[in-house]
């Protein structure tokens, strides 16, 4: 009963009289969940985002970082990270609710970012400069660190944002998603921090930089690559993004 009257309000989001914001359901979030889904159900040629029967997928998994604080007030610290979307051989929640962990045979990471018309966040309380790009694929290399899985074992270690082609091609991600720009960014990062950081950026940072592949793609290459496959999904999955675009609009902001 419950469930089936959230489908009915959740229904109402794109008429005149939703019943709450329709950006609680037209959102990057929901439109990368509903593409992780298509990927997991099909089985598809090779793609970045293919995802096969020994793996799987999670939204909004929580990620270490090597910076966590050490005491109460501890400036130079920052919190978990949050993934939009993972997919690989993980484990959730193993130590915390929403917390990632590695397998210990594991072949395949990536993670996720998701945006409509937002940039990638410009950084923590006591680091502005440390922006999303570089946290996240920081965050990633300790994640690789706990699990003592050296990057080089992966077959795939990749980082992709995922975000509308116009926003893209005006170039909101091209300065902070380049392997320079991550480099040095952490190593800004690691110098201002008062504990000596050689070891995990020796031993596990610059391997996964050297492993790891970074960059950006549109909603609209996605959807023309389901759409070539099957296409119904295809026109589904479009409609959806297009409301998503309707209701994230700047122009449709307070």
């Amino acid at each position: 009963m419950a469930l089936e009257r959230i489908r009915q309000m959740l229904a109402l989001c794109s008429t005149e009289e939703p019943l709450f914001p329709p950006t609680d359901l037209y959102n990057e979030g929901w439109m990368l969940r509903l593409i992780l889904d298509w990927f997991s159900i099909h089985q598809t040629p090779k793609h970045s985002l293919t995802i096969s029967k020994t793996e799987k997928w999670y939204s909004e998994a929580l990620l270490p970082s090597a910076f966590l604080p050490r005491y109460r007030g501890d400036q130079y610290a920052e919190s978990w990270t949050h993934a939009d979307g993972v997919i690989g051989n993980y484990k959730i929640g193993e130590n915390g609710a929403g917390d990632l962990s590695l397998t210990s045979d594991a072949e395949h990471l990536v993670v996720l970012e998701a945006k409509m018309f937002s940039k990638l966040s410009p950084g923590v309380t006591h680091a502005r400069y440390y922006n999303q790009a570089a946290r996240t694929v920081a965050c990633m290399a300790e994640v690789l660190r706990r699990a003592d899985r050296k990057p080089a074992l992966l077959k795939q270690l990749s980082f992709f944002v995922i975000a509308p082609r116009q926003q893209i091609n005006d170039g909101v991600f091209k300065r902070q998603m380049t392997h320079e720009s991550i480099l040095e960014t952490v190593r800004r990062r690691i110098d201002e921090y008062d504990e000596s950081k050689d070891d995990w950026l020796e031993g596990w940072f610059l391997p996964a930089m050297a492993h790891i592949t970074i960059g950006v793609m549109s909603w609209e290459e996605l959807l023309s690559y389901v759409a070539g496959l099957d296409l119904e999904s295809g026109e589904k999955l479009n409609e959806f993004y297009e409301r998503c675009l309707k209701f994230n609009n700047k122009s449709t902001k307070n």
